[in-house]
């Protein structure tokens, strides 16, 4: 599998490139900037490519800009992503004197994105902070969502060789929303008890 992170010269998706590597994953750092790319891949031992160069040469995109401009960013890419699996790990977060909250949006991020794209769009990963990626897989569980099987095999797979506990399928896309909040209250913990603080799913055989 060769995976193309959108977005890997930032913090999350250099992050997850490391890991992928480091678990023998083929990548492709994808950014506006050529230049940008092949410095933050050079170093990983990943390739460096445009965005659409990235993209169009991928059996999953991992969409990893910031959520602000992650619609924006899939609805440019919609001709080289093409047929392309997505997988959006992006939440829309809202901070305020109380704390971190989802923002009041009907639909989430990869719906969104799904609305934009005729590839299937997957959404996964939320749980996992850049820093828990630093140095080893975490020790923690991740979940990913999606509606095309084939979308979100690829997801989790992707998802079982960045962490050391288990890739889980939590349904369909529409629970995209759920796992984009889940994103507000691991920020409020890791804040309140200064933590590093992931997930655990109990009771799986």
């Amino acid at each position: 599998m060769k995976v193309a992170v959108i977005g890997g010269t930032g913090a999350f998706g250099r992050a997850i490139a490391t890991r992928l590597v480091d678990a023998g994953v083929d990548v492709v750092i994808g950014s506006r900037d050529l230049e940008r790319a092949r410095e933050a891949a050079r170093p990983l031992g990943a390739e460096g490519a445009t965005n659409e160069e990235a993209a169009r040469a991928a059996d999953l995109v991992l969409l990893a800009v910031k959520a602000e401009a992650a619609v924006d960013t899939a609805r440019d890419l919609r001709e080289a992503i093409g047929s392309t699996p997505v997988l959006s790990v992006a939440a829309e977060l809202r901070f305020g004197p109380g704390g971190v909250e989802p923002t009041a949006e009907a639909t989430s991020v990869a719906q969104r994105i799904q609305a934009e794209l005729d590839a299937p769009v997957v959404a996964g990963l939320h749980s996992l902070a850049a820093a828990n990626l630093a140095d080893e897989p975490p020790d923690e569980d991740v979940l990913v969502c999606g509606d095309d099987e084939r979308a979100k095999h690829l997801g989790l797979e992707l998802a079982s060789r960045v962490a050391a506990g288990r890739a889980v399928d939590a349904g369909p896309l529409a629970s995209a929303r759920a796992l984009e909040g889940m994103t507000a209250v691991i920020v409020n913990v890791n804040k309140r008890y200064k933590a590093h603080a992931g997930l655990r799913i109990t009771g799986l055989g």
